[in-house]
C-alpha cells in the first residue's frame, strides 16, 4: 500500500500527517455536536465498532492481512490504549463545554508535557532555551484558562489532563514502534476503546446518574439513546475517520522524520478555529487568541529546538489523539 515510501519517505509523511489531522478535526467537530443528545461512552462504543469494521474491511487487508495484528506485547498495546481512552475521554468531556478552538489551544501543551515526563522518566536532558519555551507554553495555557475570572471553567482543565494521557502514551509507544505495524497498532486502539465504552455503558447506561446542568458531566452521565437516522450517518463518519486518522497518523511518523511530520499536527489549530466559527458561532477573542499564540509557538519551537539541538526524534513512533 505504501512501496512507494521507499522512494519518497518526506512526502508520504506529509500527505499522511495532513490526512490524519483532516480526519481528527472532523471527529472532534462532529463529537462536538453530538455531546448534548448522547452518552459520550455510546458514541465512541459506536465509533469504534464502526472503526475496526472499516479496518477489518479495508486497513488490513491492504496491509498484508491478518498477520499485520499480530504482536508479542499485546499488554503493551493495551496499556498504551488506556492512555488513549484517558486522553480522549478528557478532551471530548472538556469540548463539550467549551469553544472547541480553546480545548484544542489547550491540548497542544501535550509537547511541552513529552519533554517534561523524558526529563522526568527517561533522564533526557533539556536545555535552557526549551525550558523558557515550556514556561511560555504554560503562560499561554494559564491565558486560556484564565483561573480567578468568571470566564474560567473546569471544563478547561479536562484539555490539560487528556494532554498528560498523550503524554504517557508517547512514553509508551518509543518502545514498540519500530516493530508493530501501524495497521496492528490502530486496531488495539479501537478494541481498548471498544472494551472501556462498553464497560462505562454497562455502569451508566441507564443515565442514573445523569440529570445536572453541567455539559461536561451531562456528556459522561447522560442515557443511551437510539440514534434517529439523521445521526447515523454522522456516527459512521466518525467512525471511519478514527480509523483512517490513526492510520495515516501512524505511517506518517513511520515512514518520515518526526521534525518533519509534527508540525503538520498544528493545522488542527486554524482548523479548529474555523469549525468553531462556522459550525457553532464561536470567537475567540483577543485574550483566548493570545493565549493560543504562545501554546503554539512554543509548540513548535520544542519541535525545531529538540530536531536541531539533539538530532533526536522525540515522537519517532505514531501518535494517536483523537
Amino acid at each position: 500500500m505504501f512501496s512507494f515510501a521507499k522512494d519518497n519517505p518526506a512526502l508520504l509523511g506529509s500527505v499522511s500527517a495532513i490526512v490524519a489531522v483532516i480526519c481528527f478535526s472532523i471527529n472532534d467537530v462532529a463529537i462536538k455536536f453530538l455531546s448534548g443528545g448522547y452518552a459520550l461512552h455510546q458514541v465512541v462504543l459506536i465509533r469504534s465498532f464502526i472503526g475496526v469494521i472499516f479496518l477489518m474491511a479495508v486497513i488490513v487487508p491492504m496491509s498484508g492481512g491478518l498477520p499485520a495484528l499480530k504482536t508479542k506485547r499485546l499488554g503493551i498495546h493495551f496499556l498504551r490504549g488506556s492512555c488513549v481512552v484517558f486522553a480522549n475521554m478528557a478532551f471530548f468531556l472538556g469540548i463539550a463545554a467549551l469553544p472547541l478552538a480553546e480545548g484544542v489551544a489547550i491540548f497542544f501543551i501535550s509537547p511541552l508535557v513529552i519533554t517534561v515526563f523524558s526529563v522526568v522518566f527517561l533522564k533526557e536532558h533539556v536545555g535552557p532555551r526549551r525550558w523558557v519555551a515550556i514556561a511560555l507554553g504554560l503562560v499561554g495555557v494559564v491565558i486560556v484558562l484564565r483561573p480567578g475570572t468568571e470566564a474560567f471553567q473546569f471544563a478547561a482543565l479536562l484539555p490539560l489532563m487528556a494532554a498528560f494521557g498523550y503524554a504517557g502514551l508517547h512514553m509508551l509507544t518509543r518502545y514498540i514502534g519500530r516493530t508493530e505495524s501501524a495497521a496492528a497498532m490502530s486496531f488495539y486502539i479501537q478494541m481498548t476503546f471498544i472494551l472501556v465504552s462498553s464497560s462505562l455503558g454497562l455502569i451508566m447506561g441507564d443515565g442514573k446518574f445523569a440529570g445536572g446542568t453541567d455539559p461536561s458531566l451531562e456528556f459522561l452521565f447522560r442515557a443511551w439513546v437510539w440514534p434517529p437516522l439523521a445521526d447515523v450517518s454522522i456516527l459512521i463518519l466518525l467512525g471511519v475517520v478514527s480509523a483512517l486518522g490513526g492510520f495515516f497518523i501512524s505511517q506518517a511518523y513511520r515512514v518520515s522524520e518526526a521534525a518533519l511530520v509534527a508540525p503538520f499536527e498544528y493545522i488542527a489549530m486554524p482548523m479548529a478555529i474555523v469549525w468553531g466559527i462556522l459550525v457553532f458561532d464561536e470567537w475567540p477573542d483577543g485574550v483566548a487568541l493570545a493565549g493560543i499564540a504562545l501554546i503554539l509557538g512554543s509548540g513548535l519551537y520544542m519541535i525545531w529546538r529538540e530536531a536541531r539541538v539533539s538530532n533526536a526524534e522525540v515522537p519517532d513512533t505514531p501518535r494517536y489523539r483523537r
